[in-house]
């Protein structure tokens, strides 16, 4: 995150000193199906529950279509008014509520039923979605993501 973070910096720097007009399209917690053959760090997460693990860990995280990302790196260059940052985050979940969303996409899944540790659930937060939507994204529902990651990593025979 620090790498990602530092490297945003950079562009800005750089654009502000040439003067050059950049946008940056920063995702929350990517998912969604694979197009290469490996497993990447985002749908690793997905995987991990779906897999067998005995606990889901104590962690709420920011989900986001990949499809949505594509999208809105699309709309970002169309759109002439774009500029500046741009947060795309669909949904908020603790991945005890990504675990119940499984259980509805395919009950036949081993999925753990208990959290990692004892403490309290890590807190839900919100990302504002105005910004993105006024370049015209639209988020794909996250049980729509989850169902086609889960298929694309069956397909893929990563379970």
């Amino acid at each position: 995150m620090l790498s990602k973070t530092l490297a945003e910096e950079a562009a800005w720097k750089f654009a502000k000193e040439k003067g050059i007009d950049i946008i940056t399209i920063n995702p929350g917690w990517v998912i969604g199906p694979l197009l290469q053959p490996t497993l990447n760090f985002s749908d690793e997460i997905v995987l991990k529950l779906v897999n067998g693990t005995e606990k889901f860990p104590n962690k709420t995280y920011g989900f986001v279509d990949v499809r949505d990302v594509a999208n809105a790196h699309i709309l970002a260059f169309e759109n002439l008014s774009a500029s500046g940052r741009y947060c795309l985050v669909g949904s908020v979940k603790h991945c005890s509520e990504v675990v119940k969303m499984l259980l509805e996409i395919s009950p036949a899944l081993n999925l753990p039923d208990k959290c990692a540790d004892d403490e309290p659930f890590s807190p839900n937060y919100q990302v504002s979605k105005e910004r993105a939507q006024t370049l015209g994204v639209k988020y794909i529902p996250l049980e729509v993501s989850l169902k086609d990651t889960v298929e694309s990593l069956k397909d893929m025979n990563f379970f």
